[in-house]
């Protein structure tokens, strides 16, 4: 038997090996992990790895399984398509990763790495992909996730056409599908009809046939789409490259770098791109800030010639995908 004192001895010890454990808890080092500290007390969302926002029904109902069990019951899509579950406590950490893993999933990273990729549905289901962005994403995801920048934060957004909605132009390195078109002046009947569908008035019709201003053109494909001769078509395909693109309280928008880049450039480019920024950058910084400390001829110099794609190193063919400037305005 113990006595009163002893108890409380006891019990102070035990609370204070608590405390302790709680003090050595590394909320950046959980927070790389997934694992992200809510204002509640012991509580935490976790983030479950999700590339390019696809899943299967199998995860849902796995996502939804755990919610219940271990969570607040609610789930959060995030804004870069990952699925959030609410209010986990830090003593369920094991058995939660342990439920993921039945099914082969995992939970997500954060902190100074390189993130989950963002896109769209591409040329999968999508009428107006132009490429393969589910493919490239998860093979990005597949080699890259979870690479350690030693700075910041490394977003990587992968747009499937030039309505660009996963906002390649905000990413830290960004993908778009661009085509450029090419006629068969044997098969055009005249009708005009991509004359009529080019916003950028990048064609106009010359001894009935139209002529494209390569100026003007931004490889969105409008012309091939509505060609009803099929006189239009497409002369090669490939990506758009930006990078230095971010939100946060100082926004910017990427700098265009390439173009016509293949897919096997695109999986070559992101380890150098980030190897790049590994190497320049300071502190916390991202890479727009990096390559704007640096210049943009010295990350075209030293990351995009040397692998042989087409460089952009005009002000003007930058402009004509939208990019005034490297601020937000």
């Amino acid at each position: 038997m113990h006595s009163p004192e002893t108890q409380g001895s006891e019990a102070t010890r035990v609370l204070l090996k608590k405390e302790s454990v709680k003090l050595k808890m590394d909320f950046n080092e959980l927070k790389s992990g997934g694992f992200i500290k809510q204002v509640q007390k012991d509580l935490f969302v976790v983030r479950l790895r999700c590339p390019g926002g696809m899943l299967t029904p199998e995860k849902l109902r796995k996502a939804a399984d755990v919610a219940e069990k271990y969570g607040s019951g609610q789930i959060h899509l995030s804004i870069r398509q990952s699925v959030e579950i609410i209010g986990v406590h830090h003593k369920d950490f094991k058995a939660v990763t342990e439920e993921l893993a039945q099914i082969g999933w995992s939970v997500a990273s954060c902190g100074p790495r390189i993130r989950v990729p963002n896109t769209c549905g591409g040329c999968s289901y999508n009428p107006n992909g132009l490429v393969d962005t589910i493919g490239l994403c998860n093979e990005i995801d597949k080699r890259y996730f979870g690479t350690p920048t030693g700075h910041h934060k490394f977003k990587i957004n992968i747009s499937g056409c030039s309505i660009d909605c996963p906002d390649s132009r905000d990413a830290d390195l960004g993908f778009q599908g661009i085509v450029e078109p090419e006629l068969e002046p044997d098969l055009c009947n005249a009708c005009t009809l991509c004359v009529k569908a080019c916003e950028e008035e990048a064609l106009v019709m010359e001894k009935d046939l139209p002529v494209r201003d390569k100026s003007k053109c931004q490889y969105c494909g409008e012309c091939i789409k509505v060609c009803p001769m099929d006189a239009m078509i497409r002369a090669r395909t490939g990506w758009l490259v930006r990078v230095g693109g971010k939100h946060g309280k100082h926004p910017m928008y990427g700098y265009e770098v390439a173009k016509f880049v293949t897919d096997q450039q695109a999986l070559d480019l992101v380890p150098k791109v980030q190897q790049w920024y590994s190497a320049l950058a300071q502190g916390r910084e991202r890479i727009g800030v990096t390559v704007k400390k640096h210049g943009l001829q010295k990350f075209i110099d030293e990351v995009i010639k040397p692998m042989g794609v087409e460089a952009i190193e005009t002000p003007e063919e930058r402009k004509k995908f939208y990019s005034e400037g490297n601020i937000y305005q």
